[in-house]
């Protein structure tokens, strides 16, 4: 009967490792989303600038209650844009100035976004868990 407090001690010892694991996990997935050099309240002033909520709903910014697009609620948390290429900070940026680069055919229109305001947009966008 003794081992009872062994089994408790492995488990816990396992329990805090995920944990631990879990935390490292999370911090790695809040890091991958910072876009360098991109400020995100300049990139709300640039997503009302350039109509985007004409077609996407987006959460926190004013009148953007678009239908066509898909809403970029949680956007933060997604792992591909539009189904084509992993959500870093580098796509997304490529997505928002030539969005045919990623997905030809694509209904996203090339709205000509400088980089640096791309960068401002996609570091809104991150903020968005």
């Amino acid at each position: 009967m003794r081992t009872f407090p062994l089994v408790a001690a492995a488990a816990l010892a396992a329990g805090s490792a995920i944990g631990i694991a879990a935390c490292r996990t999370t911090q790695a997935a809040a890091t991958s989303h910072v876009v360098p050099g991109g400020d995100a309240g300049r990139g709300k002033e640039a997503i009302v600038a350039y109509g985007c909520g004409s077609c996407h709903n987006i959460p926190g910014v004013s009148g953007a209650h678009g239908m066509v697009g898909p809403p970029l609620d949680h956007f933060a948390q997604r792992s591909f844009i539009a189904g084509e290429v992993p959500n870093t900070g580098d796509f997304l940026i490529r997505w928002i100035t030539v969005p045919q680069s990623i997905e030809p055919g694509t209904a996203m229109p090339n709205l000509g976004v400088s980089d640096g305001r791309a960068r401002d947009i996609a570091a809104y966008l991150m903020t968005l868990h």
